[in-house]
């Protein structure tokens, strides 16, 4: 586990078992408080540190089990021997789509050694299934790890379940409004930036004064969660009507957001589906470099909700404008299976343990 968002499996699952089979969690220490969650429900989660101490330690018990799910890249997984048809290994990836280029369609794939570019294949490899919202991811897995099309499970994620329930999404929205009442009855703008490769993390100057033009908006900001704040210059936040909220999740401030501003996240494909969801912008400013390293979808200008925009100014007037973003096509295309009800499917799949049919042998 290195995502957060899929607990609400993770407990069912543990819910469903026998009880002579046990649920057991290794997660990225960043991930720590979901794991305390976890704990906290009765399942074992267990740290995953790097070093020979975890490999000795945790890699036999792995070894021994019937179903692995994993939400990432695992390098440990190119080393993972199993006797035929004991175990496996299910990729539940942590997005529902991909505007980034991701695994061997990255240009800086090209760069890595002979070995290196061996052991990621052997990871991807060692995939036994792919479990996806759409044709379209189908596609990205096919090109981003070199997997063939009959690996690909059309369940819909399970992450994106909770995206459909309105219990869910008030209890979250009740959170954030009371631990930030600015932001109840206001036009909330979001503004989550993802990853970049370069040490430039500043957006372009003026980015900020251009998310806040419409005053009687607050602007929201949710910094990636890998950005070195050394290296950000704060003082373009000072505005009156913009806040870094540290404290909550994308997925928490996507719950109470009248407009996503991002660039190349994945987060974009959560968004569509919020009840209240009302624009999308996509501030693009460096898209040059961005298809360099790491890379971009081919085609992706095609079918984006919105025409992505370059310029400050084009932002500023995208703001005011607010014009209302039609998702209808980019749902079909990229969330075609996901309907709230993804994780019965994968639980009825691969944890449910169907009763083998008798025979006269």
């Amino acid at each position: 586990m290195s995502y957060n968002n899929n607990l609400h499996m993770i407990k069912q699952t543990a819910a469903m078992l026998p009880a002579n089979q046990k649920l057991v969690v290794l997660y990225n220490p960043r991930v720590m408080a979901a794991a305390y969650d976890l704990q906290a429900f009765g399942i074992t989660a267990i740290p995953m540190k790097r070093g020979f101490a975890f490999a000795f330690r945790m890699i036999p018990g792995i070894m021994t089990a019937r179903i692995i799910f994993v939400d990432n890249y695992y390098a440990f997984i190119a080393g993972l021997t199993r006797p035929k048809n004991k175990m496996k290994i299910v990729q539940l990836w942590h997005a529902d789509g991909s505007i980034k280029c991701f695994g061997i369609d990255t240009p800086k794939f090209k760069q890595y050694s002979w070995l290196k570019k061996k052991r990621h294949q052997t990871v991807y490899n060692n995939f036994d299934e792919f479990v996806v919202a759409s044709p379209a991811m189908a596609e990205v897995f096919e090109n981003s790890f070199k997997q063939p099309y009959k690996k690909m499970q059309f369940l819909g994620t399970p992450r994106s379940d909770r995206l459909f329930s309105e219990k869910w999404i008030n209890v979250v929205r009740k959170r954030v409004y009371a631990a930030a009442p600015e932001l109840k009855d206001k036009r909330v703008i979001l503004y989550a930036p993802t990853y970049r490769p370069s040490d430039e993390i500043n957006p372009p100057e003026g980015t900020i004064k251009a998310l806040a033009a419409d005053k009687n908006a607050v602007v929201a900001v949710k910094l990636y969660q890998d950005v070195d704040r050394n290296k950000l210059k704060l003082d373009q936040f000072n505005l009156d009507n913009v806040k870094i909220y540290d404290e909550f999740t994308t997925t928490d401030l996507m719950s109470i957001a009248d407009t996503f501003v991002t660039d190349y996240s994945s987060y974009a494909f959560d968004y569509s589906l919020m009840p209240q969801a009302h624009s999308m912008i996509f501030f693009m400013y460096d898209y040059k470099e961005y298809a360099k390293n790491p890379g971009i979808q081919v085609g992706y200008e095609k079918w984006l909700p919105t025409k992505p925009i370059h310029t400050v100014t084009e932002l500023k007037e995208a703001v005011l404008k607010n014009e209302k973003s039609d998702f209808t096509e980019f749902n079909i295309m990229w969330n075609t299976y996901n309907d709230g009800k993804a994780y019965q499917r994968v639980l009825n799949k691969y944890v449910v343990q169907q009763p083998k049919e008798k025979t006269n042998d």
